[in-house]
């Protein structure tokens, strides 16, 4: 499932992670596939609590996987122990939702970018040195900074020094997890854009994770939608905002603001009811049956599968399953 003419990267298949809590199983991520290409950008989206940075977690082995296959150029990075897994380090790297907590305040800042070349032994002494105030270059940051502390940054800058340790090995993959959400909206569109240059610079994958799809529209070729640890849709990033089918993408979409008052006071708002069920409650059937507006018999029985209804569009609904829907429609 990765863009067209894109040799894949990174390939997650059926990815699952299950917490035991007492006598209860909380199914975290539960069947998770997708793919990201060498130089593309797949987002990632949902509501807090779907999932989306216990995956990332996952891909990084931060957290435990219960069962599925995480291919990163070939090699399964699930099955991976010790040094071999520590090589693979060197090629994925993440860039941390919360600039205040992701930087040690004991290190200076120089120290925090210069630590993973450190670990690595590529480089020490004045080849670190200047490295490192290359690094500060690249990010936007003065290089005459690096023997200030974490606290003496804005959150703007922090995220920019988070951003070079995670560009000091070179990667192949970078994880951005919710790298602007605690950030002003002004700095928002600053740190989005130092990301995209970096990437025409130096060619690079992201996954990009947000809860935002407004977000993730200014950076994504490719945008998946998460629900309850499940992709429920799957699509090049202008036919998720152009033509939604999943009615939760359909949803999350219909809360962006438009800046146009005459356009948002006619546009079509969905409004979810209900709650979101619990993590630990298996659910027979489609886990959003219990949100839907579209609701209809086989969802209370049949739990739907992500399947593709129009090239490089994957959608995990019964309305477009011609099985259950024979007369489907798009709506």
């Amino acid at each position: 499932m990765s863009e067209s003419g894109n040799q894949t990267l990174l390939e997650v298949q059926d990815l699952k992670v299950h917490f035991k809590a007492r006598n209860r199983i909380i199914r975290a991520v539960d069947g998770v596939t997708f793919s990201i290409g060498r130089g593309e950008t797949l987002g990632l989206v949902g509501e807090s609590g779907c999932g989306k940075s216990t995956t990332a977690r996952a891909i990084l082995r931060l957290e435990p996987v219960t069962s599925g296959r995480i291919l990163f150029e070939g090699q399964d990075i699930a099955a991976l122990k010790g040094a071999a897994l520590r090589r693979i380090y060197r090629d994925i790297q993440i860039i941390f939702q919360d600039p205040y907590a992701s930087l040690n305040p004991r290190m200076t800042v120089g120290e925090i970018v210069a630590e993973p070349l450190r670990n690595y032994r590529i480089a020490h002494g004045e080849e670190l040195e200047k490295r490192v105030r290359e690094l500060f270059s690249i990010v936007g940051l003065d290089p005459r900074f690096i023997n200030r502390y974490p606290h003496e940054f804005s959150g703007g800058q922090r995220q920019r020094i988070g951003v070079a340790r995670a560009l000091a090995l070179s990667p192949k993959l970078i994880i951005c997890d919710e790298p602007v959400s605690a950030l002003d909206v002004s700095i928002q569109a600053q740190i989005i854009n130092l990301l995209e240059d970096l990437q025409e610079q130096f060619g690079f994958s992201y996954l990009f994770i947000a809860h935002d799809l407004s977000v993730v529209k200014h950076v994504s070729r490719r945008v998946a939608v998460m629900y309850l640890g499940r992709i429920v849709g799957l699509a090049p990033d202008q036919v998720i905002y152009d033509r939604p089918r999943h009615p939760y993408t359909k949803a999350l979409l219909s809360a962006i603001p438009i800046p146009d008052p005459v356009v948002e006071a006619t546009r079509e708002r969905i409004i979810l009811q209900g709650e979101i069920p619990a993590p630990d409650v298996e659910i027979q059937g489609c886990k959003f049956k219990t949100r839907c507006p579209y609701r209809f018999e086989p969802c209370d029985t049949f739990d739907p599968q992500l399947r593709e209804i129009s090239p490089d569009h994957f959608v995990a609904c019964h309305l477009y399953d011609p099985q259950y829907n024979p007369n489907s429609t798009e709506r």
